[in-house]
């Protein structure tokens, strides 16, 4: 062979791993900018789990707490209401009247009033309501520092020759961190 032939092989060659070294450089740049670009969407989508497990769990913890409380409520105005109206009988009638719940006025007279709970279930409340705004919390602070890790990568200056090369630059556009809704450094009041 002679020296011009082997020196054209040579640079052919070389042009050649070449390509197929920047495809793979490109190619390889450009899959780690999808797998960036999707643990954010992973990541948002936590904090919209996070936000429809409040939606979810909020309403229903309070009409829980209320429905207890009211029924507390009822139970200890009746049982107040039997033992004054045993103690207050001032006639015969009025014995005689309250003589069909004489049976239970004894077994009143002797117990304690009935234990309260509803207190309890405040308690669960707040802490329900805690752990959820902690759990929304945490998802935050993932998907924003997936955020910074995609922005990172996509904004770094051979990811984007890699990426607009490969056609898939403005696929790939820088995401916005989570930021708070105006107002929302006040806090939210939890009415009864």
């Amino acid at each position: 062979m002679s020296k011009g032939l082997v020196t054209i092989l040579i640079i052919v060659g070389v042009v050649v791993v070449s390509v197929f070294a920047f495809i793979s450089w490109g190619g390889s740049k450009y899959d780690s900018a999808v797998a960036e670009q999707e643990k954010v969407n992973e990541q948002w989508g936590a904090v919209q789990a996070a936000y429809q497990r409040r939606a979810d769990l909020v309403p229903n913890l309070v009409a829980t707490v209320k429905g207890a409380a009211e029924n507390e409520k009822e139970i200890l105005v009746k049982v107040t209401q039997a033992r004054a109206g045993i103690v207050n009988a001032k006639t015969p009638e009025d014995l005689e009247l309250a003589g069909r719940e004489i049976n239970t006025a004894i077994n009143l007279a002797f117990e304690a009033y009935p234990q309260i709970r509803s207190t309890e279930n405040f308690q669960d409340l707040q802490s329900q309501l805690e752990g959820t705004e902690n759990r929304i919390n945490v998802a935050r602070d993932r998907y924003n520092e997936a955020v910074r890790t995609y922005n990172t990568y996509v904004r770094g200056f051979f990811t984007r020759i890699a990426l607009n090369w490969f056609g898939g630059g403005e696929d790939f556009s820088v995401r916005k961190s989570f930021s708070a809704a105006e107002g929302s450094d006040k806090a939210p009041e939890v009415k009864f």
